[in-house]
């Protein structure tokens, strides 16, 4: 899904245009980047936290030439899912899980189609 996606998606919603949601959209990411920077953790309940970590600077080995290289510290973006996103997509793999078994118990396999993958990931179980 893109940006694009999404603010069309909140403006059918929510009845703003496209442009003032796409501006809503963009300052909501420009906040999580700020806080990253400033504050180096944003934690959104129900959604998941997002932390700046430090990686230690190491000696690596270029794969091609076999030659010790040395990188330098950086810091990097994670992200731990909050324990609502967790289960929907659990949720997701016992579906598989479900769909796997019943190919197997009958000659003929049945797939979730993109449509309803993509019904399931916009509305979530409660929705099906």
């Amino acid at each position: 899904m893109t940006k694009k996606e999404i603010v069309r998606t909140i403006s059918e919603e929510i009845g703003l245009t496209q442009l003032q949601t796409k501006e809503i959209v963009q300052k909501t990411f420009d906040a999580i980047v700020n806080a990253l920077v400033e504050e180096r953790r944003i934690e959104l309940r129900n959604f998941g936290v997002f932390e700046v970590k430090r990686r230690a600077p190491r000696k690596a080995r270029n794969p091609r030439t076999n030659e010790k290289v040395f990188v330098p510290e950086k810091f990097v973006v994670t992200f731990k899912p909050g324990k609502e996103m967790e289960d929907r997509v659990r949720e997701l793999e016992r579906q598989a899980a479900q769909l796997r078994s019943q190919g197997h118990a009958s000659s003929q396999s049945v797939a979730p189609t993109a449509q309803s993958a993509t019904t399931y990931a916009a509305e979530g179980p409660e929705a099906s």
